[in-house]
């Protein structure tokens, strides 16, 4: 089973621009998005051949998040549930659009028959605004979400896979300049990281970190748009599979699906695609 995150920036851009091409290479059995910024049935029509569970964000043009399984492939889109705030609370408008889980029933993957998949695109933060103050709010209530779920697994609960854009880096293997960013930038700070790697240490597995060993730098997942950043490979890597233990031995293959060159970028992050087994 192939499963892929990916921040598309857009969908509509994103698909004038190719990804549509990308798609049907790649064809993963379960596709997870972020930063969709349309409603469903505008990014269904856009996913031809998938069958496509999208909660936009309440503020236009922002955030937006998606589940979408291949039709005919190893997964079927079960319970769906919208964010991760308190049960009878709502989540403020900011952060709608930013998590959605999906219970997915499935066949061909050894030893996990139910799934729990969640499309998740955390805050990005601006250091010294009220961002910053809304990014460490959410993660707060994603740590408690997080421990439920794992807990949940361990008690015989579904399997569960997180991912996509946490717009967080863990270490100075996650970034290309180091240095000049730690405790300067959003995403690069410790306390965000603290909260990475209180998941980390609790259970969850980081699959991309689990797959290609703890000295390899990158792979990166994310380069800005301005400059030489992606001509030079100053990324950063900050989409993420984060799986259950169990979940984790099934994990076989990664790869970021780096487009070849600037021009054929249809997105600024890069598709994170692993294989299990």
């Amino acid at each position: 089973m192939r499963i892929a995150t990916v921040n598309v920036n857009g969908i509509r851009a994103a698909a004038r621009k190719g990804m549509g091409d990308w798609l049907t290479a790649s064809a993963p059995d379960i596709l997870l998005l972020q930063e969709v910024r349309a409603d469903e049935q505008i990014a269904a029509d856009l996913l031809p051949g998938y069958e496509a569970a999208i909660w936009p964000c309440r503020i236009k043009g922002r955030a937006g998040v998606g589940v979408a399984v291949r039709d005919g492939g190893p997964a079927a889109l079960g319970e769906l549930r919208y964010g991760v705030a308190a049960p009878g609370t709502e989540e403020p408008d900011v952060d709608s659009g930013r998590w959605l889980e999906a219970d997915l029933k499935l066949t061909g993957l050894e030893g996990v028959d139910r799934l729990t998949v969640i499309s998740a695109y955390l805050h990005s933060g601006q250091l010294g605004t009220e961002k910053m103050d809304q990014k460490y709010a959410h993660l707060k209530l994603v740590d408690a979400r997080m421990a439920s779920l794992l807990a949940a697994a361990r008690d015989g609960g579904p399997q569960v896979l997180m991912a996509g854009d946490l717009n967080v880096v863990r270490s100075e293997r996650d970034i290309k300049n180091w240095k000049p960013n730690h405790n300067k930038i959003a995403g690069v700070m410790d306390e965000e990281i603290a909260h990475l790697e209180g998941w980390f240490s609790s259970g969850w597995v980081d699959a991309s970190r689990h797959l290609v060993g703890d000295e390899e730098q990158g792979p990166y997942t994310w380069w800005s748009q301005r400059g030489k950043a992606f001509d030079n490979n100053t990324g950063w890597r900050i989409d993420y599979q984060v799986l259950t233990p169990a979940l984790a031995e099934r994990a076989r293959g990664v790869a970021v699906d780096r487009a070849p060159d600037y021009a054929s970028r249809w997105s600024d992050h890069a598709p994170l695609v692993i294989e299990y087994l």
